[in-house]
């Protein structure tokens, strides 16, 4: 299974979360995390991130084979990929 974070872009800025199951009383939580958790994880290559903008609830899916350009215009210039 993959991980999936989600970065929330509101009017203050934006923040990364990601959701945990938990399974003693079945409930979701979702917890904010911080930008190098994530970006070690999509370096790897083991987790996808959501793209989710508050004001439009526009949401849009980056994934690691995703091209360098929107990369960059979505998560800035530390995720993007060398090449």
């Amino acid at each position: 299974m993959e991980n999936v974070y989600t970065k929330v872009f509101n009017l203050k800025g934006y923040y990364f979360t990601k959701e945990y199951d938990k399974k003693k009383i079945n409930k979701v939580k979702v917890r904010r995390v911080l930008d190098d958790t994530v970006l070690k994880s999509f370096k790897r290559g083991d987790c996808n991130i959501e793209i989710y903008f508050e004001e439009t609830g526009k949401s849009i899916m980056i994934t690691p084979d995703t091209p360098r350009d929107t990369v960059l215009k979505y998560l800035g210039e530390k995720f993007a990929p060398e090449f």
